[in-house]
């Protein structure tokens, strides 16, 4: 059984997840809307593609998102995905920048370049010694 995509419902999802009011939207979509005319349009199964383009725009979303969103298909996905919710309460990422490794990792280096610079001053002494015994 294929099942219609609500484009009115997703315009209105999609702006309520993004905190605009639908006083807001109308604003930005021109003088000619209204508050209760953004009701009436999130309200249509089938939104014309020259108003979602607009929507679009204004919203930042592509025009696909509100022609193909399908709630029951996401939550279905999310279901489906996540069998156990043990598995995410448990979840510990682990990270490969541990500070106290780094902090190491440039003292050593930091030591290994004075090593350096001191076998090059004994090495600038032992040239200055020789041209002063001449």
């Amino acid at each position: 059984m294929e099942q219609k995509i609500h484009q009115g419902r997703n315009v209105k999802r999609f702006r309520e997840m993004l905190n605009i009011k639908q006083e807001a939207l109308a604003y930005d979509l021109g003088e000619d809307w209204n508050q209760k005319k953004i009701s009436m349009l999130e309200q249509k199964d089938v939104i014309e593609d020259n108003l979602l383009k607009q929507i679009s725009a204004v919203l930042k979303i592509p025009v696909e998102a509100f022609q193909n969103f399908d709630e029951e298909q996401a939550i279905n996905i999310i279901s489906n995905t996540f069998h156990d919710t043990q598995g995410l309460i448990n979840y510990n990422p682990t990270f490969n920048n541990d500070p106290i490794d780094k902090i190491i990792q440039l003292h050593e280096e930091k030591i290994a370049l004075y090593e350096r610079m001191l076998k090059e001053k004994d090495e600038m002494m032992v040239r200055l010694e020789k041209l002063i015994e001449k």
